[in-house]
């Protein structure tokens, strides 16, 4: 019988098995994926596992997306390397906490919101970009190490079973939930291929040939550097692009769990929970994280949607490090990677092959280019960050190219220039090729009553054009200005100065 409970968060209803197997699966999903992040920066294994436990831990706790799924990650593994490499494993520590700070400072300001001026094409790329990182990171698990001690791709009978293997927990994770939805797919899909793989004595890869998971409690550490300027000036850097990608990768983690689940996460409090677990993670031997993308869509697709998951994922990974090394390690690695594969899979989102010829070229491009960045680059935040310049500069273009002028003179002999679309940095030089300064009338009104001036740009686009007027000795006003206009108009009068007609009738929609 499973009844509906509440925990942490009472508007969220949780049903206490499917949050207990979910997090038991993402657990042993866990463990391959932290030891990696860690082998790529240079440091021990359990500095990966630790990292997976506390941040893991204390976001499902306190974050604003019940049902995400935090830890070590290769986004910020790559932003490290460096550093480990530079100064060593006490100066990453140190980086960590400081980068913590800086997430925490940004959801106290309230800065999550920006996250929004993401574009759906980026969202896109950056979605399909990741599956396909997903998918070929895999792929190492095929290699096993050559004669000269290389790095070589399986063959034969080896290649065969691997193939095998991960293609059988593929059919489950596909096929189970047609059968039942009792158990999460992708616990039964690690437990079947574990269990052939242990009963038959087949020789494949396990965990335990990457690394050995057994160790304890995280040990309480504070970072051996000098406490110095010149320390502030090495860390600093690191920790500033640490925060950055951490909080991209995880805020459009989070919106994209609010897509499959529709309902919406707290990008500032999640911010204030990354932070304060790279915070604690510093502190307890952990080289940093953020949400995974990989790991909360296996905890979404097994049903889960509230922090116990999460929570549950993190203790037992715990446990495993602490009492379960041993057999933990015997897990084969083909069943882990074929659920990463289905991971894959589920996270590309196939629907965009539908859209070409339907969208903006531009937009497809966008969307291709994050992808694309996202691949070679292997770094989300930064493909991101290029994607909504372009996309920002895109849209800036299609504007500046929307500004239009209906031109007359009225029976008084005036000339009435009827501005439509906004006056901003990019549509100036077109505003400015509307006016015939010189085959004008000796008066003219500008009426922006279907035009804004949105900027500075705008403004000086306005002193230029009635500079001109006067130099040829003609009377200028300006008509219909919006509120904020008039304002920005105000402030600037020490630039400009030309008379604004005022109109009773006119009604000024302004922001509420």
């Amino acid at each position: 019988m499973n009844q509906v409970f509440t925990l942490f968060d009472l508007k969220q209803k949780i049903d206490y098995k499917n949050e207990v197997l979910s997090g038991l699966t993402v657990a042993l999903a866990l463990i391959p994926e932290a030891i990696a992040f860690a082998l790529i920066v240079g440091l021990h294994p359990l500095t990966g596992l630790y990292a997976a436990f506390s941040i893991g831990l204390i976001t499902s706790i306190f974050g604003g997306r019940p049902g995400m799924i935090s830890g070590a990650t290769g986004a910020i593994a790559v932003v490290i390397v460096g550093l480990a490499k530079m100064h060593g494993v006490e100066y990453i520590f140190a980086t960590v906490v400081l980068a913590g700070i800086i997430q925490m400072a940004a959801g106290f300001f309230k800065l999550g919101k920006f996250i929004r001026l993401v574009p759906h094409p980026v969202m896109f790329g950056f979605v399909n970009g990741l599956a396909i990182v997903i998918f070929m990171a895999q792929l190492t698990s095929f290699k096993v190490p050559g004669i000269d001690g290389a790095m070589e791709w399986m063959q034969g009978v080896q290649l065969y079973q691997m193939v095998g293997l991960v293609l059988l927990t593929m059919l489950i994770i596909w096929g189970l939930p047609k059968l039942t939805k009792m158990i999460p797919s992708g616990l039964a899909a690690i437990l079947v291929v574990t269990a052939i793989v242990i009963g038959f004595g087949l020789q494949t890869k396990t965990v335990g040939d990457i690394s050995s998971i057994k160790g304890g409690f995280p040990p309480f550490h504070i970072a051996d550097v000098p406490f110095t300027w010149e320390t502030l000036t090495i860390i600093f850097p690191f920790a500033l692009i640490v925060a950055g990608v951490g909080l991209i990768e995880s805020l459009l983690t989070l919106n994209l769990i609010d897509e499959i689940t529709e309902t919406r996460g707290r990008s500032n409090k999640e911010a204030i929970a990354q932070g304060l677990a790279n915070v604690v993670t510093g502190f307890f031997s952990g080289m940093g994280g953020c949400a995974m993308i990989g790991q909360s869509l296996i905890n979404i697709s097994s049903g889960a949607r509230a922090r116990l998951s999460g929570i549950v994922a993190s203790i037992m990974l715990l446990i495993f490090v602490m009492f379960g090394a041993d057999y933990i390690e015997q897990m084969p690695m083909a069943a882990l990677v074929g659920l990463m594969f289905m991971v894959s899979i589920g996270t590309f989102e196939w629907a965009s092959f539908k859209v070409i010829g339907k969208m903006p070229n531009h937009d497809i491009l966008v969307g291709m280019l994050v992808a694309a960045i996202t691949v070679l680059l292997h770094n989300l935040a930064l493909a991101v960050l290029i994607g909504v310049v372009i996309s920002a500069l895109v849209f800036s273009w299609e504007n500046a190219k929307r500004i239009r002028a209906r031109k007359y003179v009225d029976d008084n002999g005036v000339k009435h220039y009827e501005i439509y679309g906004p006056l901003f940095f990019a549509s100036t030089q077109a505003f400015a090729d509307k006016f015939d300064v010189f085959g004008d009338p000796k008066e003219v009104i500008i009426d922006f009553k279907e035009s804004r001036v949105n900027d500075m740009s705008g403004i000086e686009a306005l002193n230029k054009i009635t500079e001109r007027y006067l130099k040829a000795g003609k009377e200028i006003h300006l008509k219909h200005l919006s509120e904020d206009c008039r304002k920005l108009l105000a402030n600037a009068e020490d630039i400009i100065d030309v008379n604004i007609i005022e109109d009773p009738t006119y009604k000024v929609a302004v922001e509420i």
